[in-house]
């Protein structure tokens, strides 16, 4: 039989003893695996509290009843020769709608629409007028967008009819002395005609004012439908 060295026998008592100390360690500390997911619960439990008690924003609705007035300020320019229709249009409220105390449509809110007519002044007849109409708004510091519906605005330009009887009258007032200079009451007859003749091609062939609202021009929209805006409190 062979002997075993009496080292390797030494060496295998102290690993045996090293495994019982080990598991009698453990066993006196139970608590030392379980305390990690009990901290873990711990901490969760505040997260989750403050979630389900986190304030919603609370909304309420005021309605714009048809009629209210809406002060804008052009951002863009117009002109009945120079704009066509649909052209975009675009603007900025100017004067906030207060309601009850609370301001509804702050000063600053965008409103765009198109032009709704364009209309060159004509050379024999026929007036210069630019037209508009706005249909969205976007209240200041919201994205929301709202359809809005307003009366159309427009400007016409003021009739040159007296400034056209000026433009004849002084020709033929001219003919006329002219026309008496030359041959008396039958010249002047005759030369009242022929200046006429000339202040009238002058007016035939120039065309009326035109109208135009630059940058920065105030209107007056009117609500033609009631509108309704969704406030937080």
């Amino acid at each position: 039989m062979r002997q075993v060295p009496i080292w390797m026998l030494a060496v295998g008592v102290a690993l045996s003893a090293c495994d019982r100390a080990g598991a009698a360690s453990n066993a006196n500390n139970p608590a030392v695996t379980t305390a990690a997911p009990a901290a873990a619960e711990t901490a969760s439990a505040p997260a989750d509290s403050a979630a389900r008690t986190a304030p919603v924003a609370a909304v309420h609705e005021v309605t714009l009843p048809a009629g209210t007035r809406l002060t804008v300020v052009l951002d863009t320019s117009v002109g009945s020769d120079t704009s066509r229709v649909e052209q975009p249009v675009q603007a900025h409220i100017s004067r906030a709608v207060v309601v009850h105390g609370q301001t509804v449509v702050d000063s600053g809110s965008r409103v765009t629409g198109v032009v709704t007519d364009a209309k060159r002044s004509g050379k024999v007849k026929g007036l210069a007028h630019v037209g508009m109409r706005f249909d969205t708004l976007v209240p200041r510091g919201d994205d929301e967008r709202y359809r809005i519906h307003t009366a159309a605005v427009g400007r016409t330009a003021q009739s040159t009819k007296k400034k056209d009887a000026l433009e004849i009258g002084a020709p033929a007032a001219g003919g006329a002395i002219i026309g008496a200079i030359v041959g008396g009451k039958k010249g002047a007859a005759i030369g009242t005609a022929a200046g006429g003749g000339a202040g009238t091609a002058v007016v035939l062939s120039t065309r009326g004012k035109e109208v135009r609202l630059p940058k920065g021009s105030a209107l007056t929209l009117r609500l033609s439908e009631p509108l309704t805006i969704r406030l937080k409190r």
